[in-house]
């Protein structure tokens, strides 16, 4: 795995200017209190990239074919019948269906994405969500799809009805955000594109990776405390994630506590400056495009009650892809060993 990038801060201490020109810029942690000696030794502290090495999705080798046609029931409830899986668009808000999707193998017959679906393999795709969350009628019916595989964060409903009173398959996959989920909505891929075999060679790889990435946080390393924020400044959105929100997950097999959780919050709540200061997190987690909507590291520790933080106080803020850290698809594992990493360089 790679090295997350870091940005270190190295204030210079004022009023020792002898000491600065031997010696240079120094770097210390604080402590909950704000007290730069509270570290027996340097460490590394501030900001950190959180970087998955490899943002390429891998497929099975060989590809499998998919036997067809098969009747599946789907995550609604629904009977659907896939007859032919030669042109599949597989779309969400996070990306997730459109991965397992390449992963299984059957990259080649997708015909378009979602605006989360930008790894490199996909990045070239027509796009069918303009407005991220929303299809657009006219651009899935140019693609001339044979079946359509979403789940509910995609609409809206009249958009679906529309493709199904066009003859086109429509088949729901869960939309549990959750590492127990993974496995769940691989299957459930597989088996509406005909190989159910397939998506079980699938699982195996990708809970090895998972259990392998849980397996590699030091059993003795500390459990720091942290909020997951969910930023879009220029929209005006700001939340903290909490019990069931997907992020709590990903921080506790990380090696973290979640803040949120431990405050007694559920899924997303509205940020507020006393509740970031009650939940006093040592570390703050934001999606890099909801850091950048803020100005940067800069812009949110100057957000209401960031400062009053021991993650504020010591810019310990990590950023990580908006489009892996809460994915939940087939690079979880990849996703867990980046965070951890994060998480514990900073001792």
């Amino acid at each position: 795995m790679n090295r997350p990038k870091l940005v270190v801060n190295r204030p210079t201490l004022v009023g020792l200017l002898v000491a600065v020109l031997l010696a240079g810029p120094v770097a210390a942690c604080a402590d909950s209190a704000g007290n730069p000696d509270a570290a027996p030794e340097p460490a590394t502290c501030g900001p950190v990239t959180a970087v998955v090495g490899d943002d390429a999705v891998t497929p099975l080798d060989p590809a499998p074919q998919p036997a067809l046609p098969v009747t599946v029931t789907d995550a609604a409830g629904d009977r659907v019948t896939v007859t032919d899986a030669d042109r599949i668009l597989a779309v969400n808000l996070y990306g997730s269906i459109a991965e397992i999707v390449f992963s299984l193998g059957l990259g080649d017959r997708v015909v378009g994405r979602d605006t989360s679906t930008d790894f490199p393999a996909a990045a070239d795709l027509p796009l069918v969500t303009p407005g991220g969350h929303d299809l657009s009628t006219e651009a899935v019916m140019a693609l001339d799809p044979s079946v359509v595989l979403l789940d509910d964060s995609i609409g809206p409903p009249e958009v679906l009805d529309q493709l199904r009173a066009a003859g086109i398959p429509v088949v729901r996959i869960g939309d549990e955000q959750s590492l127990a989920a993974v496995p769940v909505h691989i299957r459930e891929v597989a088996a509406a594109l005909g190989v159910a075999d397939a998506g079980e060679a699938l699982v195996a790889r990708v809970d090895g990776e998972i259990a392998a990435a849980r397996d590699g946080v030091p059993d003795d390393a500390e459990r720091p405390r942290v909020a997951f924020l969910y930023l879009r400044g220029t929209a005006g959105v700001y939340l903290m994630g909490g019990e069931g929100a997907g992020s709590d997950a990903m921080i506790a097999a990380a090696g973290g506590e979640d803040a949120g959780t431990a405050i007694g919050l559920a899924r997303f709540r509205p940020l507020t400056s006393e509740g970031l200061i009650n939940a006093a997190p040592d570390v703050i987690l934001v999606m890099t495009k909801g850091l950048e909507s803020v100005g940067g590291v800069d812009g949110l520790v100057a957000m209401p009650g960031v400062a009053q933080t021991p993650a504020g106080q010591q810019r310990r803020i990590i950023d990580m892809d908006d489009t892996v850290l809460l994915n939940f698809g087939t690079r979880t594992g990849k996703a867990i060993q980046a965070l951890a990493r994060a998480v514990h360089e900073c001792r």
